[in-house]
């Protein structure tokens, strides 16, 4: 009887440590549908604007970079980017959506706000 216990616990034990990772990764809604975004993805999204210190770089700069943009831009339906064009106050993200139609997304510079998406 004590030994089915410790081998009911033991396989409960394993059980729960295979699953655990399974549980680390997060859900991404998007245009493209659902997927899976492991854990390690999420939590560097979370220090990627961040400089050796730990402070925040983009409220320092106070502006979006081209690089945010076109992550903005992804999430309005870019699938491949064209051309990135830089006015005064916005970032104009050229490209093709998943269907295949051209897309152009204005976003904001300073806010990151998507102004038009044509």
């Amino acid at each position: 009887m004590t030994k089915r216990i410790f081998t009911y616990g033991a396989l409960t034990a394993a059980a729960i440590a295979l699953a655990t990772p399974a549980l680390a990764q997060g859900i991404q809604i998007g245009k493209d549908g659902i997927r899976l975004v492991p854990n390690e993805q999420t939590q560097e999204r979370d220090y990627r604007d961040r400089d050796h210190r730990g402070h925040d770089s983009r409220a320092e700069r106070d502006e979006v970079s081209e690089r945010e943009a076109v992550r903005i831009a992804r999430r309005q339906g870019v699938r491949d980017v064209d051309s990135i064009t830089k006015t005064r106050r916005s970032y104009r993200i050229a490209g093709i959506d998943r269907r295949g139609d051209d897309i152009r997304v204005d976003i904001d510079r300073r806010s990151g706000e998507v102004l038009s998406v044509r």
